[in-house]
């Protein structure tokens, strides 16, 4: 067992298993590193019950009655979403007078546990899982884990972003609407949504509980099946539950595309399309017949769950609350909910929208019979900013490509594209028939792989990626962060240099600061850590110019990783601003 081993911040279980099994290792290591990455991520407001080690320690302490080969997830974290209940812990729907602590699990919590699942905690989401967009909760807005400034996506904010910054190796959502979807697209995540019923939600804080399903973010199909596997299977304590066997990969027999131009929104529209445009081409690569259809049947479907008489389910399972606890729900939210309230709706508009929905699911079956349909996940995004001022009509785009999926009862996975920008994902979305989860599962391989069923890629004893300390104009927000960029490299975290350092800065244009390590004295000197491919590594290095390069750095815990150092003898022609502590200290200055 090492004490230095790196745990990448792209944490898959695969990764976790292997190291596990070599004795690199344990569970609370892991554990500890990760309660360390969502503490220092506590602004970004992911966690609702963020992780703790007096939390999590019972379920450490159980993995030693546990077998690791007889138990497929032992010793893998994971996330709740805080609309799904956890044994002892508040279960508050991101409404503090809402919450209430149950003394069971949900049926999907108990059944990862019992494969050896570690539970880290529960996450922020958009209130009642009402919204897309991550920003209706009173615990904060969900910041994107790549541009801080965008939205997250939700309502399984928390769950898809605490994944994305390594915080948990997968998550919990739900998916009444696209929850399960939009934020896997917006975080660069797979986002699996099953069959309705085929994962109980027996302990979930209902939206609509006819629609309502839960979800797993993963980093790739493969580890969402595996939380599929366990998970899956009727439950019959659960009225909403129903037998849908597990997927084996299987291509299509066509796939289905929209037929004419798609609308594109928000500030980033025209990169939106352009990436569509490489998903389609991508798919016209696949040697799968192709068919075109017009989408205004899945629109028309959409348009029940909002502006139909399904909002009044939303009202019946929240009503008594929200007319029992005036003012203390989200505002936006309670407005939507408000909706479903009063003689809006009758028992004989209900009956007239079943009957108009039934004939779009008779017409989606032999539409999307043996098929794929492939739409994107979302058409843009927004900042977080434009969604404070428009916060109904932003989330209504967020829902264009979504809202039809579970009322039509069809299963869908969301999966990467090729990104829109550097740090601005997007994603496509599959979707088929309840009864055809094999052909979204094979589709997703070969979009992926180029394969229905994957090559197990070769077991590797070393890293493939390395961490690096960045201390001037590499770091985010300054103009070489598009190197780091371009390299695949992703922000880890900001930390502190060892109190060990000089800081010059150097005289070329532009200015650029220099790391000297001092056999005496010296200072601290703020960083940013990232983590790059090793195979970008060698190249990045090979173009540092003189005096600066690559060497080891000392941080503040005493370990060391590659990072920017400076020759000594640039301190003689250098000014010394070590006394500012770090290179964005002294741009703030001037």
């Amino acid at each position: 067992m090492s004490d230095n081993l790196f745990i990448p911040i792209d944490l898959t279980a695969a990764w976790l298993k292997e190291n596990y099994a070599a004795g690199k290792i344990t569970p609370k290591q892991v554990v500890t590193e990760l309660i360390r990455r969502a503490e220092e991520d506590r602004g970004m407001n992911i966690w609702i019950t963020p992780p703790t080690l007096e939390l999590i320690q019972p379920y450490l302490d159980r993995l030693a009655a546990l077998d690791p080969n007889q138990t497929p997830l032992w010793g893998i974290p994971f996330a709740i979403k805080d609309n799904i209940d956890l044994a002892g812990v508040p279960t508050t729907a991101a409404c503090p007078e809402y919450a209430y602590t149950p003394s069971e699990h949900a049926v999907v919590v108990a059944r990862l546990i019992a494969a050896g699942a570690i539970p880290m905690g529960k996450t922020n989401l958009d209130q009642f899982a009402t919204g897309l967009v991550g920003t209706r909760s009173p615990y904060g807005e969900t910041h994107n884990s790549l541009k801080e400034e965008l939205i997250s996506g939700g309502s399984s904010a928390g769950s898809a972003v605490a994944v994305a910054r390594g915080q948990a190796v997968f998550s919990l959502g739900t998916d009444t609407a696209g929850s399960g979807r939009v934020p896997a697209a917006l975080n660069k995540l797979v986002g699996y949504k099953p069959s309705l019923g085929a994962w109980s939600t027996k302990g979930v804080v209902p939206a609509c509980a006819s629609l309502d399903c839960v979800t797993v973010f993963a980093r790739n199909t493969e580890e969402a099946l595996t939380v599929d596997r366990a998970v899956r299977g009727i439950e019959l304590t659960d009225p909403w539950s129903r037998l849908i066997v597990m997927p084996k990969p299987h291509l299509p027999a066509k796939l289905v595309l929209p037929l004419g131009e798609l609308e594109f929104y928000g500030p980033y529209a025209e990169l939106y399309r352009a990436s569509w445009q490489q998903a389609v081409e991508h798919c016209k690569s696949l040697n799968i017949p192709i068919e075109y259809v017009d989408l205004d049947l899945f629109a028309k479907a959409a348009a029940i769950l909002y502006e139909g008489p399904w909002v009044a389910e939303r009202w019946a399972a929240l009503g008594d609350f929200i007319e029992a606890h005036p003012g203390v729900a989200f505002p936006v939210t309670e407005a939507i909910l408000r909706n479903g309230a009063g003689d809006k709706y009758q028992a004989a508009t209900v009956f007239r929208a079943i009957h108009e929905l039934q004939a779009y699911k008779m017409e989606t079956r032999r539409m999307l019979k043996d098929a794929v349909l492939v739409l994107p996940t979302c058409g843009g995004t927004w900042s977080r900013e434009q969604v404070r001022q428009d916060p109904i009509g932003t989330n209504r785009d967020m829902g264009k490509y979504t809202n039809h999926c579970n009322l039509l009862d069809l299963c869908a996975i969301a999966i990467p594209g090729e990104d829109a920008a550097p740090g601005l994902p997007f994603g496509i979305t599959l979707f088929a028939l309840s009864d055809q989860e094999d052909l979204i599962v094979g589709a997703a391989n070969l979009f992926a792989h180029g394969s229905v069923i994957p090559q197990q890629p070769a077991q590797a004893s070393e890293p493939k990626t390395t961490l690096i300390a960045v201390c001037g104009l590499h770091m985010r927000g300054f103009p070489l962060e598009k190197q780091m960029i371009a390299c695949g490299a992703k922000f880890v975290r900001e930390t502190m240099s060892a109190a060990k350092y000089q800081f010059v800065k150097l005289p070329t244009t532009p200015a650029k600061p220099g790391m000297i390590k001092q056999s005496a004295g010296g200072a601290a000197i703020q960083l940013e850590v990232w983590e790059m491919p090793l195979e970008s590594f060698g190249s990045f290095t090979a173009a540092i110019p003189a005096p600066l390069g690559i060497g080891k750095v000392e941080i503040e815990d005493g370990t060391e990783i590659p990072g920017f150092t400076c020759e000594a003898y640039a301190a003689e022609y250098s000014e010394d601003i070590t006394h500012v502590g770090g290179w964005r200290n002294l741009m703030q200055q001037t």
